[in-house]
């Protein structure tokens, strides 16, 4: 579903809340994911003219309702450069029994206030064995398990196009920036394939397998409905993932939300430090 109307009355009250002088030049879109809410507070010193908005008081935007996910916008300005970035902290989730619609539009109020580029960050678990719990990985492709699509129904030629072409979901110059950035940084960065899945069960065993023989190298519940829109609306896509648990298919272990949590809080610094160095120059 193409929630136009909706996209356009939160887009116009989130625009009220900023300075006049804001939307000048167009920010950069910026979505935190589980755990990584933190990433506001890290990059506090490096914003300036920071302005916080609880999605709460735009009209029709669904609110996260997972703790872990805060449900505000941030913009603010990188002090050095001056880039302007504009934050979703926390999105909400298709488990949650959100429609894709409500899932994408944060992504879709970002494009109404300018943003070209997007980056999108997330938790997910390691399906690649080589990769550990507390990695970070580019994504250089996705794959959507999740049954659903936010294009769905009457298009909107405002947006795009009816059937956007899905060959590079995630655009490979910010891919080689990211990856050239974190070996600057001295950062361990992989790269490989996000599969987004509905939830909220985690996979089990026989998923596991079956998936990382489709070649997906992590899992979550997120994210791959925002890129189709951001794509659809025409935006430059990079995707980072934060590995907080690793599934290993004939040993896997029990893993909880809290243990999810604790280990992207910890693995965290790295992508924020990753993301503080490739904003500035992602133009």
């Amino acid at each position: 579903m193409q929630n136009f109307e909706d996209v356009q009355s939160a887009a116009h009250a989130l625009r009220t809340h900023l300075p006049r002088e804001a939307l000048q030049k167009a920010p950069i879109g910026l979505i935190l994911g589980t755990g990584l809410s933190g990433l506001v507070d890290e990059m506090d010193g490096s914003l300036d003219e920071r302005v916080v908005v609880p999605c709460a008081q735009l009209p029709n935007f669904p609110v996260p309702g997972i703790d872990s996910h805060k449900g505000f916008f941030v913009w603010g300005r990188l002090r050095e450069s001056r880039t302007p970035v504009l934050i979703q902290q926390g999105r909400c989730h298709l488990y949650e029994g959100r429609t894709p619609a409500q899932v994408c539009m944060g992504v879709r109020v970002m494009a109404e206030l300018g943003a070209g580029t997007l980056v999108i960050t997330n938790v997910a678990g390691a399906l690649n064995p080589r990769f550990e719990a507390g990695d970070i990985m580019c994504i250089s492709d996705q794959i959507n398990n999740t049954g659903l699509s936010p294009l769905t129904g009457k298009n909107r030629v405002a947006w795009g196009e009816p059937f956007p072409d899905m060959s590079a979901p995630f655009d490979r110059r910010l891919q080689e920036l990211a990856l050239a950035t974190a070996a600057e940084l001295k950062i361990r960065l992989e790269r490989g394939v996000y599969i987004g899945v509905h939830g909220p069960e985690l996979e089990t065993p026989a998923e596991t397998r079956a998936y990382r023989q489709w070649g997906a190298d992590a899992i979550g519940m997120s994210s791959v409905l925002e890129v189709i829109a951001a794509r659809h609306l025409g935006m430059r896509v990079l995707g980072i993932s934060c590995l907080t648990n690793k599934n290993l298919p004939d040993c896997m272990l029990p893993v909880s939300l809290e243990e999810i949590i604790a280990v992207a809080e910890r693995a965290g610094a790295n992508l924020s430090a990753l993301v503080r160095a490739v904003l500035p120059v992602i133009n």
